[in-house]
């Protein structure tokens, strides 16, 4: 046995409630990330994404959340990227964020859809010069030679935006996921833990279910 049992330690934290619960889950999500970024060490809005191809063949990479607006979670990446490729294909998915301090998970399933071009620009003119630069020069996902070549289409870009704005690749946007299920958790003593789950109703109301843990 390798020992990786004795890592975990006791969740003694609060409880969580159906009293606790705001009616809307974007609503409770919003409370519970003011939580994670006082509570929480750097980047709070690490988020783990999972997408699948259409014959079900899973991936999941962390990511970082950038807003959530009326509708959902919104995210930027290279559309030409194995991620982007899979959501052209089978454009539902996951995220998982997990808060250790708090012990803390949620979890958010639903369709992803693309935002707006002129949403994915306004975005990327907020980058770092560099990090600008970087989204041309990545192949995202694809195979290359050596960390140089990498580095050669970098100052390759980098010479050919001397003196001017960067524009934003073609290949690169915003993505929103728009939740179809919330699960709240909250880790418990004894793995007792509180779990309860939103999901969209018939009439396009909100259910509230606490969960097994």
């Amino acid at each position: 046995m390798t020992g990786y049992h004795k890592l975990h330690e006791a969740y003694r934290q609060r409880g969580l409630s159906r009293r606790d619960l705001a009616p809307d889950p974007f609503e409770q999500f919003r409370r519970w990330f003011a939580e994670a970024e006082r509570v929480e060490g750097p980047e709070p809005n690490a988020m783990a994404l999972a997408t699948a191809t259409p014959e079900g063949q899973p991936a999941v990479r962390m990511v970082l959340l950038r807003e959530v607006d009326e509708r959902g979670l919104i995210f930027y990446t290279n559309y030409e990227s194995r991620k982007g490729q899979e959501l052209a294909k089978n454009p539902h998915a996951a995220l998982v964020f997990w808060w250790p301090n708090m012990a803390r998970q949620v979890r958010v399933e639903g369709v992803v859809e693309k935002v707006s071009a002129e949403k994915s620009d306004a975005y990327f003119r907020t980058r770092p010069r560099g990090s600008q630069i970087g989204a041309w020069a990545s192949r995202q996902s694809t195979v290359i030679a050596s960390r140089a070549e990498l580095e050669a289409r970098y100052r390759q870009y980098e010479a050919e935006f001397v003196g001017r704005e960067v524009p934003r690749p073609p290949h690169w946007g915003g993505y929103r996921l728009v939740p179809e299920v919330f699960e709240f958790w909250q880790g418990r003593l004894n793995r007792l833990h509180d779990r309860f789950r939103y999901r969209k109703g018939a009439d396009g109301f909100w259910i509230i279910e606490r969960l097994a843990p």
